[in-house]
């Protein structure tokens, strides 16, 4: 699901320019080998870019599903019911980029719903996340 390492992508290729130019000038072997290695790294992140596209975390007022995988797909599912405490993080990095982690505690045995990572727009979410789970008694009252 990240996708943070595109600038170390770039570094790297610049990197691999530079030592094919200058240090390993000339020494086919090494410099296949650096090219092959960094076109691993670049189909790793295509495979990565193309799992976070298919990634979707969905709320009802019922329950929380996670649907992530690109070959054989994964529905995670926990009631809301269950759910007794809920918290999220964000680091400067989320932050800035408006993304941040959510943690589920549930009642019962181990969920296959704990973490939820790299959430869009926690804050909000969060809100509106935990005003479905504990609804205010100022609500209940009408």
């Amino acid at each position: 699901m990240r996708l943070a390492g595109s600038s170390s992508l770039t570094a790297s290729v610049m990197v691999a320019g530079a030592l094919t130019a200058t240090i390993l000038h000339g020494n086919a072997p090494i410099v296949i080998a650096l090219w092959i290695a960094w076109l691993v790294l670049f189909a790793r992140m295509i495979w990565k870019a193309i799992d976070w596209v298919g990634t979707f975390f969905v709320v009802t007022s019922n329950r929380m599903l996670l649907v992530s995988g690109v070959l054989i797909r994964q529905v995670a599912m926990m009631p809301l019911a269950k759910v007794t405490d809920m918290t999220f993080h964000s680091s400067s990095t989320g932050r800035l980029l408006g993304f941040g982690k959510f943690t589920l505690e549930a009642a019962g045995q181990d969920q296959a719903l704990s973490t939820i990572d790299h959430v869009p727009h926690p804050e909000q979410l969060y809100l509106e996340i935990v005003a479905l789970i504990f609804p205010s008694r100022d609500s209940s009252d009408d």
